[in-house]
């Protein structure tokens, strides 16, 4: 169950509470609401108390990055007390510099007597590209958070590739060396990212799967990577020595994903069957295109690893690291489920041994940005045909705040939260979970639950 983060009265970090004793607190006016994302509550007379260790562990992504507190209790020992799932913004932030890019490129090359500024633009040493940099600056943002609300004394993460097998056995060399406890776990873990996790021959999910030779070895097929692919226990038997061409054409590889395909389509429209149709006609060059791809999510973690690993160490904490693979085999070795904070909490040697309850939900934090800088409004060359507002804040609130409106009459009458967005008229837009389509709503109406700090919880 996801823990309470709790502050004493001069807002320095005690042990997370059940959110039982939380509830007890609060009822009894003995604390005060600090913060709703995530939940945390201040001590209004408790001035310390005591304290035990507790491990920041983080697994970081390119898409997402698992977050979790792990408590050395001494009875009960590594116990996962608060997780969360931290998504990023990279893809949009490439999109965006791309489309500011097109624009200058286009207002310049119409603009035939300027100069060429090629000289200035020079790169610090260590620099990353925004895309890149935004992972690592809002993972130790998340860090320092965590710091401030939890009595953090040590952080894991996932970084190096290592096997203990050295250590063990100090002799052993050649191939030998690659064939130990952890032999397989990094190869199977890449294909899994880069296959989707599906079948690749029927689209099965939530099954075991397995590492199939698309080329089979038995005709003279390759260990390489671009030579394997993720298949279901039926396909890869199915397929044995069979070349991908001719099993996607028998009759047992199609009448599974004739199966596969009427269960997933059961009701579907005419429209999407035929574009199910579509989809395994072009199912063999897919995967051959596939197979020669790279990773690019894989990339960005190689590429900004070490660049969070140097930054967690500045933080003064001890830091330990550890392998994907090693992170798998804990996983496994416990029989764990997949997910981003079971990771986090299977990182590094610590998790080979972590009790956590895999049904426990997490916090789902979206990165939103603080706004934009761009005050012009483009058409679609480039060129400005308009200007947006200055102004930041209207009437105490601002775009991003959390807030509670009591709306007393009209088409949505009621009580409502959610996120809302400044306007220059008075009216403000009021976006909520249960509306698809935000309404308007004044101001007079609105209380301030939490500021906007860049983030999106759910």
């Amino acid at each position: 169950m996801q823990r309470v983060l709790v502050l004493d009265k001069n807002r320095e970090p005690l042990m997370p509470c059940h959110p039982a004793r939380a509830r007890e607190l609060l009822r009894e006016k003995k604390a005060a609401v600090f913060r709703r994302f995530p939940f945390t509550v201040i001590l209004k007379y408790r001035d310390g108390g005591d304290k035990q260790d507790l491990t920041e562990k983080l697994d970081p992504g390119s898409k997402k990055t698992g977050i979790a507190l792990v408590a050395l209790f001494v009875r009960r020992g590594p116990t996962v007390i608060w997780v969360a799932e931290l998504e990023h913004r990279g893809a949009s932030i490439r999109k965006a510099l791309e489309q500011r890019s097109g624009h200058r490129r286009h207002r310049r090359g119409n603009l035939r007597y300027r100069k060429p500024r090629f000289g200035n633009r020079t790169r610090p040493a260590g620099w990353l590209p925004p895309s890149l940099q935004h992972r690592v600056d809002t993972t130790c943002t998340w860090v320092a958070r965590c710091c401030r609300w939890a009595p953090v004394t040590s952080l894991s993460q996932e970084l190096v590739k290592f096997d203990l097998q050295a250590m063990q056995n100090p002799e052993i060399s050649g191939t030998e060396y690659q064939q130990g406890t952890m032999f397989g776990y990094e190869v199977k873990e890449y294909l899994l990212e880069k296959w989707g996790r599906t079948c690749v021959y029927c689209d099965a999910e939530n099954v075991p799967l397995e590492v199939d030779h698309i080329h089979p070895k038995g005709k003279g097929g390759t260990d390489r990577v671009t030579n394997r692919a993720i298949a279901c226990h039926d396909c890869n038997q199915e397929k044995g020595q069979q070349p991908l061409d001719l099993f996607l054409k028998t009759g047992k590889g199609r009448r599974r994903r004739t199966l596969v395909n009427a269960k997933a389509f059961a009701g579907k429209d005419a429209k999407k069957i035929a574009q199910r149709k579509t989809h395994e006609e072009n199912r063999l060059q897919r995967i051959q295109s596939q197979a020669k791809a790279p990773l690019k999510d894989a990339a960005a973690v190689n590429i900004t690893r070490w660049a969070l690993f140097r930054a967690l160490r500045e933080t003064g904490l001890p830091v330990e690291v550890g392998s994907g693979g090693r992170t798998k085999f804990n996983r496994s070795q416990q029989h764990y489920p997949k997910a981003h904070w079971i990771d986090a909490a299977c990182a590094g040697e610590s998790g080979a041994s972590v009790r956590l309850d895999p049904d426990h939900r997490p916090l789902l934090i979206g990165t939103k940005g603080h706004g934009e800088r761009q005050r012009a409004m483009l058409d679609k060359y480039g060129f400005p045909v308009g200007h947006k507002s200055v102004a930041k804040f209207s009437q105490g609130f601002q775009t991003g705040d959390m807030v509670r409106a009591v709306v007393p009459k009209g088409k949505f009458a009621g009580k409502h939260v959610g996120r809302v967005a400044i306007r220059a008229r008075p009216s403000f837009a009021l976006s909520t979970t249960a509306l698809e389509k935000p309404f308007d709503v004044h101001p007079k109406h609105l209380t301030m639950l939490q500021r906007s700090d860049g983030y999106a919880y759910h």
